[in-house]
């Protein structure tokens, strides 16, 4: 029998939003047996004034919850076990690669575009950068992204360092390529994400391109960008892809990836 192969593994992404999902899920479901069961209405009817009165199939609208919550916490565990790894190829693909690049994660993670990144280099590095915040990623520390470097084949093309998005620790024009996934939007506060994104600009080389994929803030980052003197800046994913993925998700989701050219020859 053959030796099972260790592969590189990178995580689930929002475990506790996950495991929200899924617990909300379970207890809607539970209302939902309750009330077809009849240990509790299947219908509730209320009155707020006289001669007017709303119903509430709660079996009905308990199952319809606890399908969709199950559903999205599904989709979250597909797309952070498969989807995301064809998502990154196909953001790693935007770039024209020479091989000699140096390149920088912000926000790496387990390192998943750092590897990918590391993946089309020949001569070249790929730094990573993390605060390695669990909350935002499982298992997120900085042995793992090391770890799966070496499990890929591009261990002596990757470093990775502890720093602060917003303060990053790197001279000016210090990169050729900057890419990020799902990470700018973890600083809550706008002047901070304002913050990340001119460190971003400030390292960049003349004639650099970042790739910035995230959940939302994307007209943030495009101001920010060009408050920086970086002025080539657009978003590239389908508009109506991502409006129905925040109609979906009543607003909380506006995914899109940014693409930023800094001016001077590269």
């Amino acid at each position: 029998m053959a030796a099972n192969v260790e592969r590189a593994d990178y995580g689930q992404d929002a475990p506790g939003v996950v495991r929200n999902l899924a617990l909300g899920g379970a207890a809607a479901l539970l209302v939902a047996v309750a009330a077809f069961a009849g240990w509790i209405p299947r219908n509730v009817v209320w009155r707020p004034v006289e001669n007017l009165a709303i119903g509430f199939p709660i079996a009905v609208m308990s199952s319809w919850t606890a399908a969709g919550l199950v559903a999205g916490a599904l989709w979250m565990v597909w797309g952070s076990r498969i989807g995301k790894l064809a998502e990154r190829e196909r953001m790693i693909d935007r770039v024209t690669w020479r091989g000699d690049e140096q390149v920088l994660d912000v926000g790496c993670g387990r390192g998943l575009l750092l590897i990918g990144a590391a993946k089309r280099l020949t001569s070249g590095v790929a730094t990573g950068v993390d605060l390695w915040q669990a909350e935002d990623l499982s298992g997120n520390r900085p042995e793992v992204p090391l770890k799966n470097a070496a499990l890929e084949g591009v261990a002596a093309r990757v470093k990775v360092e502890t720093a602060d998005m917003r303060k990053l620790p790197f001279p000016d024009a210090s990169f050729d390529v900057v890419v990020s996934r799902a990470a700018i939007h973890n600083l809550y506060q706008a002047p901070d994400r304002a913050a990340a994104i001119r460190e971003i600009a400030r390292v960049m080389k003349p004639g650099a391109t970042a790739l910035l994929s995230d959940i939302r803030h994307h007209p943030e980052y495009a101001r920010a960008f060009r408050a920086s003197g970086v002025t080539e800046v657009r978003t590239l994913d389908s508009k109506l892809a991502g409006f129905l993925c925040t109609l979906l998700t009543f607003g909380s989701l506006r995914p899109n990836t940014t693409l930023a050219k800094k001016g001077g020859a590269r």
